[in-house]
């Protein structure tokens, strides 16, 4: 465990540069005496280190010292394969990049590691893609992630859903997302700070002017809270169903993530019939009809009544359709 910790500490320096003790005892999570301890241990091991004197002084390695990765246990060894993803690394221009470090760690580490991280990348592939659907085509995402590394203003014609449907903004890009196979431009505007799928910008122009970002943007942070907002936004009311004991248990299956826990969460005894009465939410009355249509006669819309009748016209037109036979030609 100490020995751990040291490790950390040397490789804490290396990556950060100089670094109080306060700053490295509440990173490594121990009190101010153990990271003393922990310098005199370094300091007698002949790691060359530095205290700055002072209040705000610090520690740090002298005359660029580094340690070698031979300190990696088998398991970090192989979790450090395991986050190369070629496809995301190809679409952002870092292919080779990735396969250059790749090398460098492979010929770093001890040769028993070797022939085991060989053997994963043998044995895990991993796919971020969606099922069913078409990769999204992004010629523009070059030039997003150029403006994001220079930290300079984008210039984005950007098609929405909602007219005017095409926009132009001016925005500072933050930071991008890969979420099933889809590109997102996280990027601030002088208002908020909004989300915008990567296919669908139109045109790209990266400006001379650079900005900064905002003090304690966190990106997976921000990410997290505006899809649980989005989430919340769109799920504006409720509904009653009925359904079958054997469509409740496929439900995980046929619905999104969200209506299926719902269901199972809200699921009481059964009725005399044998089915199960469950409160789902819904985002529109259009938009939940076309979800329950895919659970048949195994669903049975109770409330709201609005919804139950939009569900009965619609099978009743289906009937219609089959009721008419077919006429080859």
């Amino acid at each position: 465990m100490r020995a751990s910790r040291l490790l950390s500490v040397l490789l804490l320096l290396q990556t950060r540069g100089r670094m109080t003790a306060r700053q490295l005892a509440e990173e490594l999570d121990v009190s101010v005496r153990t990271v003393y301890r922990d310098m005199e241990s370094l300091s007698a091991a002949g790691v060359p280190l530095y205290a700055d004197p002072g209040h705000d002084g610090g520690y740090r390695l002298i005359g660029g010292y580094r340690t070698r990765l031979t300190g990696l246990t088998h398991d970090e060894a192989q979790a450090l394969f395991l986050t190369g993803l070629p496809g995301a690394a190809a679409d952002l221009g870092l292919e080779s990049v990735l396969a250059a470090a790749q090398l460098k760690l492979t010929a770093a580490l001890p040769a028993e590691l070797r022939e085991q991280t060989g053997v994963l990348q043998q044995r895990f592939h991993l796919d971020t893609s969606a099922w069913y659907t078409e990769a999204d085509v992004t010629p523009h995402l070059a030039a997003v992630v150029d403006a994001l590394w220079q930290q300079r203003r984008i210039r984005i014609r950007y098609h929405r859903w909602k007219a005017p449907q095409e926009v132009v903004r001016t925005v500072e890009p933050y930071g991008v997302v890969l979420k099933a196979g889809r590109w997102y431009l996280v990027a601030g505007q002088p208002e908020s700070v909004r989300t915008y799928r990567v296919s669908q910008i139109l045109r790209a122009e990266v400006l001379a002017d650079h900005f900064d970002r905002p003090d304690g943007f966190d990106l997976a942070t921000h990410w997290k809270s505006s899809l649980d907002d989005f989430d919340a936004r769109r799920r504006q009311g409720e509904a009653l169903v009925r359904l079958s004991p054997g469509i409740l248990k496929e439900l995980p299956e046929l619905v999104e993530p969200s209506v299926a826990r719902a269901a199972l969460e809200s699921a009481g005894p059964p009725d005399p019939d044998g089915r199960i009465h469950v409160v789902i939410p819904i985002e529109s009355h259009d938009h939940a009809a076309r979800t329950l249509l895919r659970l048949g006669a195994e669903a049975e819309v109770l409330q709201p009544p609005e919804l139950r009748a939009l569900i009965a016209r619609t099978a009743a037109a289906m009937a219609d359709t089959y009721r008419t036979p077919h006429r080859p030609g």
